[in-house]
């Protein structure tokens, strides 16, 4: 086998957080800074962000409320045998 292929392995490289979050992990880089990890990510903390931008969250929400509003007058009304 060849030497000198693989790339120097780090046992504890250090990956930081920009919310200031450190791990240790095993990695080819000595240091690794991330925009995002699970103590900060929104899947992970339970905490919802949403970036409305132009009420877009909004429009659909009412989009969505009419649609509901026309499929429940829409349905027939369920009549008897006619007896």
């Amino acid at each position: 086998m060849k030497k000198n292929l693989h790339p120097q392995y780090f046992e504890k490289a250090e990956a930081v957080c920009v919310c200031g979050a450190k791990f240790y992990v095993g990695s080819t880089k000595e240091k690794i800074e991330m925009e995002i990890c699970s103590q900060c990510h929104p899947f992970y903390t339970g905490q919802e962000k949403i970036i409305d931008t132009a009420g877009r969250v909004q429009k659909f929400k009412e989009r969505l409320k009419k649609s509901a509003e026309y499929q429940r007058k829409k349905k027939p009304e369920k009549k008897g045998d006619g007896s």
